[in-house]
């Protein structure tokens, strides 16, 4: 039987609110609002406008994080630091890199630059 509509909208919005409070995180919000993820996923198939607004929730939870990371960043948080050159310095010589001989020997070469 084919649910309510004005009910599926009102279920849909509580997702909506439930996937911002878990960070798009859709278990979390399922269990909030007692919607499977079944229907969670259909609704994501069918409705191009609830599509969008679960995308948005998940681009505002890349924001969040972002801007912990930064705050980290600027608290002096070494390894937040790194994290954040080897991803976004990738351009400007912030990677690391894995040397393979594949002749099949063996060596480690250590360099230092100064």
């Amino acid at each position: 039987m084919a649910q309510n509509p004005v009910r599926r909208d009102t279920n849909k919005k509580m997702m909506l609110v439930a996937l911002k409070d878990s960070l798009g995180v859709v278990m979390p919000a399922c269990e909030t609002t007692g919607t499977s993820r079944t229907t969670h996923y259909i609704w994501m198939k069918e409705d191009p406008e609830y599509r969008k607004a679960v995308e948005q929730c998940r681009e505002e939870a890349i924001d969040f994080a972002e801007t912990a990371l930064h705050d980290q960043i600027r608290g002096g948080g070494v390894p937040s630091t790194i994290f954040y050159l080897k991803t976004m310095g990738k351009d400007r010589g912030y990677v690391e890199r894995q040397e393979w001989d594949v002749d099949g020997g063996l060596s480690l070469e250590v360099q230092f630059i100064e």
